[in-house]
């Protein structure tokens, strides 16, 4: 046999073996995921309502005590809503289920007055379990060097537009930071400074974080900021990775989502399908999802568009909330055991849990 036919040989045996790795490699991938089959019709126990108070966001986290622990965001509805950029505080609920219906037991993070990075509000909180200890990401704003403001000052601020000089500066000075505990009942250790600054595919903020550990053991977060060189509102979704819960986080160059304005990702690693899977609310009119190999590259997932903004009540009625945002997936032992969404209706807004049946 001549060198020259041994060497095809070989070089058709490499590229079947290329070819079959390839495959197998695809294989370990499958974007199936198909949430909006799992969703369930929802009642009224699966609605969050406190008086007095907006309820919006949430993250879930099952206790040692066998219960379903709860951290949101409210604030007093005497502020208005928008309000929430100088009053809100991050509280905390307990169910049997993750579906509720809910207790509040306690506020948890408030404002940590001037001089700090959190001085002005505690807002869109996401609760996590690592390394023996609980992780309470939330993020907060200040006035930069204004610290001669009054109080009476930040209450007109509450209630400004962006063209108000100091609402635009709570605006642009929000961050991410973390709160850790040994315990869901706190006492909870902040750090002096937060977790992570713009750069890369986002300006101006860090906001809206969601984190969840890798199949590496490093730490992913998604954050929200703007998008760099735009005149129009346009938000980017970016990831940072950590070797630890509490950072320091280093932001990556390519962008999670910068084909479409959105908001608050809601992340998790599918150990089945061996994806990272970000769920976020579109303003353009639904709820979606993307997913990720690595981590690092994000694409469409196969069921783009989970929901449009309307909730299927058991009732057979079709709730169309004014607002409906801040999705997130609560899952246990890979299991995906509902889906949130807050809702703004009237002068009302509340905390909704779609039950996901067994995939």
């Amino acid at each position: 046999m001549s060198d020259l036919f041994t060497k095809a040989i070989r070089k058709k045996y490499v590229l079947v073996l290329l070819v079959v790795l390839a495959l197998q490699n695809s294989t370990l991938a499958q974007d199936d995921l198909q949430i909006s089959k799992f969703m369930e019709p929802v009642n009224q126990e699966h609605i969050f309502r406190t008086e007095g108070y907006y309820n919006w966001g949430g993250s879930i986290v099952k206790g040692t005590d066998g219960m379903y622990h709860l951290f949101y965001s409210r604030w007093p509805k005497s502020v208005g809503f928008k309000g929430w950029l100088v009053y809100s505080e991050i509280a905390h609920a307990t169910s049997e289920k993750p579906t509720g219906p809910w207790t509040f037991r306690e506020t948890v993070l408030q404002g940590n007055g001037k001089g700090h990075w959190d001085a002005i509000t505690a807002h869109n909180p996401k609760i996590k379990f690592f390394e023996g200890k609980y992780y309470l990401y939330y993020i907060s704003t200040n006035l930069g060097t204004t610290q001669d403001y009054t109080a009476e000052e930040l209450d007109a601020a509450s209630s400004a537009t962006l063209q108000d000089p100091l609402r635009f500066a709570l605006r642009s000075n929000q961050r991410t930071g973390v709160a850790v505990s040994n315990s869901l009942n706190g006492p909870w250790q902040r750090q002096s400074q937060p977790l992570i600054q713009p750069s890369g595919p986002i300006t101006t903020l860090t906001v809206n974080p969601a984190v969840t550990q890798g199949k590496d053991g490093l730490y992913y977060m998604i954050v929200k900021g703007d998008k760099p060189g735009e005149t129009r509102f346009i938000r980017n979704q970016a990831i940072a990775i950590s070797q630890h819960p509490d950072g320091p986080y280093e932001i990556q160059p390519d962008p999670v989502i910068d084909y479409l304005d959105t908001e608050d990702m809601s992340l998790w690693y599918d150990q089945q399908r061996e994806l990272y899977y970000g769920i976020f609310h579109a303003p353009e009119g639904f709820i979606g999802l993307v997913s990720s190999v690595d981590g690092l590259k994000w694409l469409k997932a196969s069921e783009y568009r989970v929901m449009p903004k309307e909730i299927k009540m058991q009732d057979g009625t079709i709730l169309r909330p004014d607002r409906l945002e801040r999705p997130f997936v609560y899952e246990e032992k890979g299991n995906l055991l509902t889906l949130g969404v807050s809702a703004k209706q009237g002068d009302d807004s509340f905390v909704i849990f779609h039950p996901l049946r067994d995939e």
